[in-house]
């Protein structure tokens, strides 16, 4: 297999000699590298003086060396031809954008300069027309399935997400929109950028939709600092690499352990929007587990009059505790004070201890371990009750949030809590739990909205699952351990509700009149919502 050695650089600045001096060091100690790739500013104010020697042939680059072009009107000069053309012996200018095919299959695509919003670019830029183009070019070739190597100067905004810290960088404001969409587009295995003078190598990331796409190679995303810089920050990069086209496809799409979310999902998702005629978020049609008062189709009601013409199904006994349960209504451990709305199949009660005074838990009357247990009329009730509250906490500027945890819990609680409109998107509710789940090694995947947990779990299988009010909804598979308070401590954490010391609902226990006094005010609040009581 063609096995290619590369180095990748950050900003040069024209500090060729210090540039060149490394990668000469490198080479003796490390053995011959095919090829050098520059990303940032390859010249800088004071590259006048070591470029005279270059340009003239006195001196000559170690290793045929590729980089993009000006990201400032100070140095396009140096750029004779816009499409790319040779600068030097062994120095290379790519263009303007393009992909570069090596002998060895290796393909490189490159973007040169910074995002613009004029349309004609400045030439040390470019636009929504250039990366459309160029995204264009290369996803109309027959099985597209990515690029190996992307070059940019300007980092993608947002690779941070879901991912290790980038530092003293905010990637939500830094880098550019244009860029994110490109390296989404293309799949790149490795994209290197620079610019930030700071050196940054995030965790890899998937490139596909787990549990609705065929797994696909990941893709690293590498900043590299600038040449000599004196904090020491990593500007040169080597790595060995095989043209995907050379590559078995098994081998290629080994997920790595620590692969995480693709930190793009949320602008692709933003940018499908905007194409789209429908607010999707608001058709009904879309809403696979909500909206059933609605929706009624054929589904039956709790009185047990059809919606069609199927006969009335007999109702499932539940299966019986088998000692004492604090959460069925019928047993004596029930603390009822706590209950604020009763219906054929469920209930709703304040939770013990609650994160918050309106944290609330459905139940189900009769006892189910799991969501995956219920019968259909029970799903069906469950469902309301989410309907109403979802309707209950919107009139209060909230959304809820929505998790179960079946481990070590022998009666199903759906932990329902709410948080404010304004100040946690679905996004980074999704967020917020992905990257506290990858702090714990636990592996929290994003289910099909229009899916179902049915469909991804067995009865008897441990799991943990959040939903939120948008249908959206996180799964896991519990395998060994799992952190109790994992839901909570997540929604309790700085970035949310930033209540952390309320994680453990032990501490946050009240008296039993003052929970009596919180359950009547839910109760009255909650009455023009309640299904329950005009049944």
């Amino acid at each position: 297999r063609s096995v290619s050695r590369r180095l990748a650089c950050g900003d040069v600045e024209g500090r060729l000699e210090a540039l060149f001096g490394r990668v000469r060091a490198i080479q003796s100690k490390s053995g011959r590298f095919d090829m050098l790739l520059c990303v940032g500013n390859f010249f800088g104010s004071t590259s006048e003086v070591e470029w005279a020697e270059y340009r003239a042939g006195a001196k000559k680059a170690p290793i045929p060396t590729y980089v993009l072009g000006a990201n400032d009107q100070d140095t396009v000069s140096y750029f004779p031809d816009i499409s790319g053309c040779e600068l030097a012996e062994n120095i290379t200018y790519l263009g303007r954008r393009g992909l570069y095919s090596g002998a060895s299959g290796l393909q490189i695509a490159y973007l040169s300069g910074t995002e613009s919003l004029d349309e004609p670019a400045p030439a040390y830029s470019f636009s929504t027309k250039d990366v459309a183009e160029l995204k264009t070019s290369l996803l109309s070739t027959p099985s597209f399935k990515g690029v190996d190597i992307l070059l940019t100067s300007p980092w993608p905004r947002d690779v941070g997400s879901f991912a290790n810290s980038a530092g003293e960088i905010d990637t939500k404001k830094c880098g550019s929109k244009l860029v994110s969409d490109l390296a989404a587009s293309l799949k790149p295995r490795y994209h290197f950028a620079a610019l930030e003078k700071a050196y940054y190598e995030r965790l890899p990331y998937r490139n596909h939709t787990v549990l609705q796409e065929t797994p696909q190679h990941v893709s690293r995303f590498i900043a590299l600092a600038d040449v000599g810089n004196t904090s020491k920050k990593k500007y040169l990069y080597a790595f060995s690499i095989v043209p995907m086209s050379m590559m078995d496809p098994a081998e290629l799409v080994k997920q790595p352990q620590d692969v995480t979310e693709n930190p793009y999902r949320k602008l692709q998702k933003e940018a499908q929007k905007r194409k789209a005629p429908l607010r999707v978020e608001e058709e009904p049609a879309c809403q696979f587990f909500f909206d059933l008062n609605k929706h009624q189709g054929k589904k039956r009601h709790s009185d047990g009059k059809e919606g069609g013409n199927s006969q009335p199904k007999q109702a499932k006994k539940p299966p019986q505790p088998t000692g004492p349960c604090w959460f069925c209504l019928a047993s004596p451990e029930v603390e009822k004070h706590l209950v604020v709305s009763i219906g054929t199949h469920c209930y709703l009660a304040l939770a013990k201890g609650g994160l918050l005074p309106d944290h609330v838990l459905i139940l189900p009357i009769g006892h189910y371990q799991s969501v995956v247990d219920l019968s259909s009329e029970v799903v069906e009730e469950v469902t309301k009750y989410k309907s109403a509250l979802k309707e209950f906490f919107r009139s209060k500027g909230k959304r809820y949030v929505l998790f179960e945890r079946n481990y070590r819990s022998q009666h199903l609680q759906l932990q329902v809590i709410p948080v404010p409109l304004d100040h946690c998107t679905p996004e980074d509710i999704k967020e917020s739990f992905i990257t506290q789940a990858q702090e714990q090694e636990i592996e929290l995947l994003e289910i099909p909205e229009h899916s179902d947990i049915t469909q991804v779990a067995q009865p008897g299988t441990p799991y943990f699952y959040v939903e939120l009010d948008t249908g959206e909804k996180l799964f896991h598979r519990i395998r060994g351990r799992f952190p109790l308070h994992f839901g909570r401590s997540v929604l309790a954490s700085e970035a949310l509700l930033a209540l952390p010391h309320r994680a453990d609902w032990r501490r946050c226990a009240a008296e039993r009149a003052e929970e009596a006094v919180q359950a009547r005010a839910f109760r009255r609040d909650f009455q023009p919502f309640d299904f329950a009581l005009r049944a």
